[in-house]
This record gives C-alpha cells, structure tokens and sequence, in this order.
C-alpha cells in the first residue's frame, strides 16, 4: 500500500513540472537511461545543458519528440488511396 502511495506521489510531483530531469524523461517515456544518453549524444531527442554538466528536457518539447512520425490508421490511409485515385494527387482531398 505505502509502495502504491509513492507512486501516486511520484507521478502528481512529475505531473506538475516543466523542466524536467533524465530521470523524470525515462519515467514519462518508459525509456531507460541509458537510451535517452544516446538520444541525446546523437542530438535526436531536444535537451539543455545550462551548466554543462546535467541535462534537462523541456516537457512540451518532449512530448512534441513523442508524437513525431505519426501512424496514420486504416481509415485514414483508405481515404488517401480514394483522394488519390480521385484526383490524382498525393493527399488530395475529396
């Protein structure tokens, strides 16, 4: 019950901030550590580095990062096929 309460806890404080560190990025993400560092090394995830040592995450830009390279659904890729065989345009509309 008390480990329950600490997680409620931990999520309402990470709920709450903005700026956020590398470990509260892998809590949000579910990506371990060691894959953000390498996220960040090959410069594919934004972060700040103000006193060049820790980094931090901005947490719009992160979720903006998390919704990069939408899948479109089903439905979605009928409907282009259908634009496309009317019009004959890629992502044309009816």
């Amino acid at each position: 019950m008390e480990e329950k309460i600490n997680k409620i806890l931990v999520y309402s404080l990470l709920a709450a901030k903005n700026m956020l560190t590398l470990e509260d990025v892998a809590l949000l993400t579910g990506l371990s550590k060691s894959h953000l560092y390498r996220l960040t090394c090959t410069h594919q995830i934004p972060y700040y580095r103000p006193n060049g040592k820790q980094i931090y995450f901005d947490r719009s830009e992160v979720e903006a990062w998390m919704k990069q390279n939408r899948v479109a659904t089903i439905k979605e890729t009928e409907q282009q096929a259908i634009a496309y065989v009317v019009t004959g345009k890629k992502g044309g509309n009816l």
